[in-house]
């Protein structure tokens, strides 16, 4: 039987250090009752009532919204109005995609500063010579004014951004203004880095930004184990580095509701989450692994039998330094592609004839007709 990657649930393991001492299920109750009506939009007001429905029901039914885990340590730093915002973006990015619906704008945006890393992870498609070679046109850096062009058509509209995507993004060399210019903008931002170059003057940059969740990408707590996953890095290194984020935080930013995560892909039995709880645990807020996806080639891997349309059609866009935007990062090297920032903008290009042409071919289980499609386990 294929292995299939459900990308809406990618967890194996999350280990949280702290509890949640909150209701939250209860307080987000509480703000749908009290702020709803400052929602003048029939579709966020009809998100509301159905997430309101939702966790006041003791039912199992199908496509029902439930505060995960990881959500509630991610509601528990907003407040009021706050939390009825973070729940109807939360709703698009987890039902709507289920129910293979949309509106103007993708539920979530990944924003790729670089796409160049100095690891060459054993499963990245970092280790395709083909794409990694510069002069094949697919390694760059984003400019900054086409960053800030991106976030500006994002902020208001989506509010679950990454930044990250094929490279690492602290390899950007105008990454420090690009995190400083999402400053306030989003309720809920994710920043994902190996850590291998972290430092002061990023750390800062960080927790001054718009940063709301911040990834480390480590897959080991063994030196060698960590070496042989993560080609070319160091976990003396990045242990070091991450370590300087906590100091930093805590001296200087004792305020910061920032979660960090140490996030490991799970690519065997030898990796095991309570060692790497053990190791990580004093230095992050959570510790976590997701499932292993084979997607470090996926254009000669051979043809798979799944129909069931990809989600991720409905949950996420990507644009990529070059002004790409693409439906996904499995087809890392464009064949997809949807438009161009240059001359499209977001709600655009979501909405656009080719968009909707590639979701109706899923639906129309054509998958198989489609390269790359045809070959990825993601659903």
């Amino acid at each position: 039987m294929e292995k299939i990657y459900k990308k809406n649930d990618s967890f194996v393991n999350l280990k949280i250090k702290e509890k949640n001492n909150e209701d939250v299920e209860q307080n987000a109750i509480n703000a749908i009752e009290e702020f709803s009506d400052y929602f003048k939009k029939d579709s966020e007001k009809k998100i509301l009532s159905s997430v309101l429905n939702d966790l006041r029901s003791t039912d199992n039914t199908e496509n029902k919204f439930n505060i995960k885990i990881n959500v509630k340590k991610e509601i528990e730093g907003l407040t009021g109005i706050n939390i009825c915002k973070y729940l109807i973006h939360r709703y698009r990015y987890e039902i709507f995609p289920a129910k293979y619906e949309i509106d103007k704008y993708p539920p979530y945006l990944q924003i790729e500063p670089t796409s160049t890393c100095n690891y060459r992870c054993v499963f990245c498609y970092q280790t395709d010579n083909v794409f990694n070679k510069k002069s094949n046109g697919f390694m760059g850096h984003m400019a900054l004014d086409m960053f800030k062009k991106v976030i500006d058509q994002a902020e208001n509209n989506v509010e679950f951004i990454s930044i990250a995507s094929r490279g690492e993004p602290l390899m950007c060399p105008d990454i420090i203004p690009m995190l400083k210019y999402t400053s306030g903008k989003f309720l809920n931002l994710k920043l994902n880095t190996n850590a291998s170059v972290l430092d002061e003057k990023k750390i800062h940059a960080i927790l001054e930004g718009g940063v709301k969740t911040l990834v480390f990408s480590a897959d080991a707590a063994e030196p060698e184990s960590y070496s042989k996953l993560r080609v070319n890095g160091k976990l003396e290194t990045v242990l070091k580095n991450i370590k300087k984020f906590k100091e930093i935080k805590e001296k200087n930013y004792k305020d910061s509701k920032i979660i960090t995560r140490v996030s490991g892909v799970k690519v065997s039995n030898d990796q095991n989450i309570d060692n790497m709880e053990t190791f990580w645990g004093d230095v992050v807020d959570q510790v976590a692994f997701v499932d292993y996806v084979p997607w470090e080639n996926v254009y000669d891997s051979r043809e798979t039998k799944i129909n069931k349309p990809c989600s991720d059609l409905w949950r996420r866009m990507f644009v990529w330094w070059d002004g790409k935007i693409n439906p996904c990062d499995v087809d890392y090297k464009s064949d997809l592609e949807v438009g161009n920032i240059n001359d499209s903008d977001l709600s655009k290009a979501w909405t656009s004839n080719a968009y909707k042409k590639l979701r109706e071919n899923h639906l129309n289980n054509l998958r198989k007709n489609i390269h790359p499609c045809n070959k990825c386990a993601v659903i």
